[in-house]
């Protein structure tokens, strides 16, 4: 089955439809109770494909300011922009995911990014992540649990697919079924929390506690 072009044309149509089904309007709560518990609120912080941006949203209203963020759609950054009318805007970055190079980040939060991408990036998708974290950097989010479709966004999977992509670039410390999902998404997402493993010839990496 051929896929449709993830262009940026593809997502920008897809917000100027309003064809946004994955956007729940606000921040997920697995990841606005993970974020509560961070203390640093100076950590560099990066949500690929960042579509709408709530979690960046509420990063920002609470006072973490090294908050990144990466979209192919202008339209998608221009929303954030009007909504979040003082966030630095060198910290919008319009571009791919994949071709970024020169940013390295302590946190990277998943939010219905990896389910947007072709499924044949999933592999390089776990390979970039772990490129652009620090040492102990952390990979946070949800994961679909859930087939879901198979010739368009959102694409599903499930764990035992999942592992083999991040087990070579990442520790996992949690990959479990969410227990506070919103009620839509009960029993169909997967809390992720990953640490980069350490280069080889390096120290052992140390897990940090966030």
């Amino acid at each position: 089955m051929e896929l449709p072009t993830l262009s940026r044309e593809f997502w920008d149509n897809r917000y100027l439809t309003d064809e946004i089904g994955w956007d729940i309007g606000s921040i997920s709560t697995p990841i606005k109770e993970y974020i509560d518990q961070l203390t640093d609120k100076t950590i560099k912080i990066l949500i690929p494909g960042c579509g709408n941006a709530y979690e960046a949203e509420y990063l920002f209203e609470n006072g973490f300011t090294n908050v990144y963020l990466i979209d192919l759609s202008p339209i998608a950054l221009e929303n954030f922009k009007k909504r979040v009318k003082n966030f630095p805007e060198n910290q919008l970055i319009c571009d791919d995911f994949f071709n970024l190079k020169t940013h390295y980040f302590d946190l990277i939060i998943e939010q219905t990014f990896f389910c947007a991408i072709n499924p044949t990036l999933r592999s390089k998708y776990a390979e970039q992540v772990a490129r652009l974290l620090h040492k102990n950097g952390k990979l946070v989010g949800l994961l679909f649990n859930d087939e879901l479709n198979s010739d368009k966004p959102p694409f599903g999977g499930r764990k035992d697919e999942y592992l083999t992509y991040f087990l070579p670039h990442l520790h996992i410390e949690i990959m479990e079924s969410s227990y506070n999902s919103i009620v839509p998404r009960a029993g169909r997402e997967l809390f992720i929390k990953m640490v980069k493993k350490m280069e080889v010839g390096s120290e052992k990496t140390e897990v940090g506690s966030n």
